[in-house]
């Protein structure tokens, strides 16, 4: 009986290997430069995109905050290149296609966050959650088609490292009533 006990228990360590070393997943064998095709910004590049200094908050917060590898970015809101905001609601002054796009301004705003904290995109190792916010009437439905804006750009920026959880929500109003606001969660890999 010793011995069955004795040849049973080996069977079970050996089968769980070394105990001391910690077992290898995903995330211990993903690095930033595993995939030499990773380069969010030569898509940037190959879409066209310039990324802009985003200046210091206009109140009392940061652009992003850091706790470990994980920076939780601001909400922003869709400054244009120009320095004005797309403002309007949806479902009243703005179509779809139009809250699209700002979406998609929000999601360059986000970048350049990134890129001015992380100094690389290629330090970014997943996008982990967009909080995604639409100045609506009360009667628009269609939230999630223009938070994709944002989320199809971080989608081609990273590809299935930009995929991530989010929420769409109308909002009443927002600041200046600018169309969209979107916050953001993003996993680094230092």
């Amino acid at each position: 009986m010793k011995y069955c006990v004795l040849v049973l228990l080996t069977a079970v360590i050996l089968s769980c290997g070394d105990v001391n070393k910690p077992a290898n997943t995903e995330n211990e064998t993903t690095s930033a430069h595993a995939d030499t095709n990773y380069n969010p910004e030569a898509i940037l590049d190959s879409l066209g995109i310039v990324l802009r200094d985003q200046g210091i908050p206009v109140a009392n917060y940061v652009h992003v905050a850091r706790t470990g590898n994980l920076l939780f970015l601001a909400g922003k809101g869709p400054k244009q290149a120009n320095g004005e905001n797309i403002i309007g609601k949806l479902g009243d002054s703005l179509t779809i296609d139009q809250g699209y796009q700002a979406a998609r301004e929000v999601g360059i705003n986000q970048l350049s966050v990134l890129k001015a904290e992380l100094g690389n995109l290629n330090k970014v190792k997943r996008i982990v959650s967009v909080h995604g916010m639409v100045n609506a009437s009360p009667d628009f439905k269609d939230h999630s088609k223009v938070i994709n804006g944002y989320s199809d750009l971080m989608v081609a920026v990273f590809g299935e490292k930009g995929k991530h959880a989010r929420a769409a929500v109308g909002m009443g109003s927002l600041p200046g009533n600018m169309a969209v606001e979107v916050e953001m969660v993003v996993e680094v890999y230092e």
